[in-house]
């Protein structure tokens, strides 16, 4: 069954925020209503950036993954290999992080907005910047399109100066990223299933 998507200006489905303790489990799953794609219907490369460092770690992206497939108006259509990462920002645990490539009639906006969706199922919690969180994920590239706007920047700001971010599109094959000795990036062996 595919997944609906939140329309526009919706604010959620009124659920409470988890508690202090939640997100250290596995991801849920809820039913959101439908929104409307790009009105031309035209299907864009997207990648995204997946990572966790909390709870059981590969469950969360692996559940990214499958919530991004079981949304109308997107095909996953591969995933980098795992990658286990030094954390940015305050003392937390190693991050996984992959890169999910994308072929979407969603817009950009509508895209973030199923992002959030999927962190708020893995019960994120936003506390501090660069913080721990059970699953983020972030738009890196949506075609060759540029966004700057208050909510959405794309191409993610500092893309090109984060290796847990170019390690997985090089794996990808993305152009212009080599293979190379990647700072902080450990591979794990560790493989998303693309549904």
């Amino acid at each position: 069954m595919r997944r609906r998507l939140p329309r526009e200006g919706d604010q959620g489905d009124g659920a409470q925020a988890p508690s202090a303790g939640a997100g250290h489990g596995r991801p849920r799953r809820r039913l959101r209503r439908a929104v409307t794609s790009a009105p031309d219907g035209a299907r864009v490369r997207a990648y995204l950036g997946i990572g966790s460092n909390l709870g059981d770690r590969l469950a969360y992206l692996q559940g990214a993954v499958d919530g991004l497939a079981a949304t109308d108006g997107i095909s996953v259509v591969a995933a980098s290999a795992v990658i286990e990462t030094d954390p940015v920002g305050p003392e937390q645990p190693d991050y996984l992080n992959a890169v999910i490539a994308v072929d979407t009639t969603l817009t950009p906006h509508e895209l973030l907005a199923v992002c959030q969706r999927l962190e708020a199922e893995a019960e994120r919690v936003r506390q501090e910047r660069w913080g721990p969180r059970t699953l983020d994920v972030d738009i890196v590239l949506y075609g060759e399109e540029t966004v700057d706007t208050p909510d959405l920047q794309i191409p993610h700001p500092r893309w090109e100066e984060r290796d847990f971010v170019l390690a997985p599109l090089a794996d990808l094959g993305y152009p212009g990223v080599a293979p190379r000795d990647w700072t902080g990036v450990r591979p794990t062996g560790l493989t998303l299933q693309v549904p």
